[in-house]
């Protein structure tokens, strides 16, 4: 690596989908990136595809974000890289469906550490650097799932209902330095996470998906504001939640992920 300091914005949980698709799209406006994953090999070859195409750096970092110290080495490879982070796309995460029950609680629980407590750690010893920078962002990737509960997968709606939470919170926190955090809500898309939570063949991905590239071409656009919800009937499916009973809403959300 280039011996300049790097002012880049980190990716987490880029090596594939939405992750993926942010560091393509950042890459074309001309940011340079540090893509975080556990799946190296990957990693490599997008940022070697990335910096053919385009006049950018690209830093790539194995980290496995289920692990408790995961933040806190990656915060340590940054500064042993001089890296200096301007943007964070918090975008690692995963789901599974089953029964709270019938799914293995260490699944469950790692599901926690990604989802929740390494996006809060992370996030917490990178602000410091992203307030230094001018126009820095944070885009926590959360759901539509965030808006009501989800019987047959209960950990994962949860899990984002609090990334929601917790970053309209950090929005209303730190609008007034000049970073900017966003909630990014999308719906069913056409990325690796169906068949690894185990839900291509259920009712919501039958409905249809949108895009990687839609999607986060509105994350992009949108990212001053404090929940982002790409797509007109996701909109409106969390619109019409908000006019349910809450019965409603969990019981209707347990029948497209039966």
């Amino acid at each position: 690596m280039d011996a300049t300091p790097l002012r880049a914005v980190l990716v987490t949980g880029a090596s594939a989908g939405i992750g993926e698709e942010f560091a393509r799209q950042l890459a074309m406006a001309g940011h340079h990136l540090v893509l975080v994953a556990r799946r190296l090999d990957r990693l490599e070859a997008l940022a070697s595809e990335l910096q053919a195409r385009h006049n950018i750096r690209v830093a790539c970092i194995a980290s496995d974000l289920s692990k408790s110290d995961a933040a806190e080495s990656l915060v340590a490879a940054l500064q042993a890289q001089q890296i200096q982070v301007t943007g964070l796309i918090n975008n690692a995460g995963f789901g599974d469906r089953g029964t709270v029950q019938d799914l293995p609680l260490q699944r469950q629980l790692d599901m926690i550490q990604v989802n929740v407590t390494s996006l809060v750690d992370l996030t917490w010893r990178l602000l410091p650097a992203l307030k230094e920078s001018a126009n820095s962002f944070v885009i926590n990737v959360a759901s539509t799932a965030a808006f009501q509960a989800g019987p047959n997968m209960a950990v994962y709606y949860a899990s984002k209902a609090f990334v929601l939470s917790f970053s309209e919170a950090l929005h209303e926190e730190l609008k007034r330095t000049g970073v900017a955090v966003s909630a990014l809500c999308p719906g069913a898309t056409d990325s690796e996470f169906a068949s690894e939570a185990n839900m291509s063949d259920t009712l919501l991905f039958k409905a249809g998906t949108m895009t990687t590239e839609a999607v986060v071409r509105k994350a992009l656009a949108s990212r001053r504001r404090a929940i982002v919800i790409p797509g007109l009937k996701n909109l409106l499916m969390i619109w019409l939640g908000k006019l349910s009973p809450r019965v409603v809403t969990r019981r209707l959300a347990g029948m497209l992920q039966a």
